[in-house]
């Protein structure tokens, strides 16, 4: 549903860098046009420059290792972008938590239930496919609503039973495209209790939506019933992170802790009951919407969010003529000049306009 900047075309009307005309260019596009005469535009115009790329990576002298690094990332990328492409327009939630977690642990139990109501909503979940809470949630949802990025590591996770041998299975190399495909396919992220690589994972996720590097989206920290290590979490982030001034007050509205399976689920499917996505055409900020809004909502928006403005007003809008072959191209839009800063802001925007859907 959100379109994470890190992984989508240039945004309309921005500057992008490209490689310096050069003869190697003249011949990659010859070479295409001979190899796929058919190839779209602006599909073919990208690989025509990763081509140029890989060609100087060899006139840049670029040690064999690295050369290996890039070749195994792009064959990774590659075939993980086919598999999860049949599901394009499945909402998909990921999910994160501890390997060691075992069945008998109420963290383990709250994983399994709410992904089997998370499934039951219309979703799939994404899993890194090992033991634990990956296991809890793959089999809770089920072989048929789930995805496992697994993780090649010195001493092999193995794939858990309900998503061995799936065609949904990936296995990665590297951290960093594995990463890439947790947050780039999803449209939430629930976290569950776990260690270094949970935590990390949690703060990378809140960073890319803080930045704006991801779209918006739901960040549910979720709990066993009556557990206490996000609210542990919470209160170290709110005793020292913003006590200290070192995030906003209105970063807080980009998470959301609970030890409810059915709050969480609902946390998810109430951020997506008027707003439906958005992404960036030049300068301006088009949030698509399942349902257009009415004038008392607009004016609300101008006297309570005109802060988020770096320029101009709110303004309700059909599709952009540069969404002209946008899948989206018949939902209603709201359209602003966001400056891009105070992303805390924009979610809180956001619920706004979902309860005033809800009315």
């Amino acid at each position: 549903m959100n379109e994470p900047p890190a992984s989508s075309a240039p945004r309309a009307g921005v500057s992008r860098r490209r490689p310096r005309r050069s003869p190697i260019l003249d011949h990659a596009a010859e070479f295409l046009r001979q190899l796929r005469p058919d190839a779209p535009e602006p599909a073919a115009q990208f690989v025509r420059e990763l081509i140029v790329t890989a060609v100087r990576l060899l006139d840049d002298r670029t040690p064999v290792a690295d050369v290996r690094l890039l070749n195994a990332a792009l064959r990774e990328l590659r075939h993980a972008f086919r598999v999860f492409a049949r599901y394009r327009d499945v909402p998909k939630v990921t999910t994160f938590g501890s390997a060691r977690t075992v069945e008998s642990d109420p963290a383990f139990l709250q994983a399994e239930e709410f992904a089997r109501q998370i499934a039951a909503a219309g979703f799939m979940v994404i899993t890194g496919a090992g033991g634990g809470i990956m296991r809890a949630c793959q089999r809770g949802a089920g072989r048929e609503r789930t995805f496992g990025v697994n993780i090649r590591l010195p001493s092999e996770q193995r794939p858990n039973e309900f998503i061995a041998d799936d065609p949904k299975l990936m296995t990665f190399r590297y951290f960093f495209t594995r990463k890439l495909l947790f947050v780039k396919e999803a449209d939430a992220v629930v976290l569950f209790p776990g260690g270094f690589g949970t935590l990390d994972e949690a703060y990378e996720c809140l960073t890319l939506v803080q930045t704006g590097k991801a779209g918006p989206m739901p960040i549910v920290l979720l709990d066993a019933p009556g557990g206490e290590y996000w609210r542990a979490w919470r209160e170290r982030v709110e005793g020292q992170l913003l006590r200290r001034g070192l995030i906003s007050e209105e970063d807080r509205s980009l998470f959301r802790v609970t030890d409810d399976a059915g709050e969480a689920v609902e946390e998810i499917r109430g951020f997506y009951r008027v707003y439906h996505s958005s992404r960036y055409v030049g300068e301006k900020l088009v949030i698509r919407l399942r349902q257009p809004l009415d004038d008392p909502t607009l004016q609300r928006l101008e006297n309570d969010f005109r802060d988020l403005l770096a320029s101009g007003r709110f303004y309700l809008s059909a599709a952009l003529a540069e969404e002209d072959a946008d899948e989206t191209a018949a939902l209603p839009r709201l359209v602003l000049h966001f400056n891009r800063a105070n992303f805390g802001r924009l979610r809180q925007m956001i619920d706004f306009v979902n309860r005033a859907g809800a009315r």
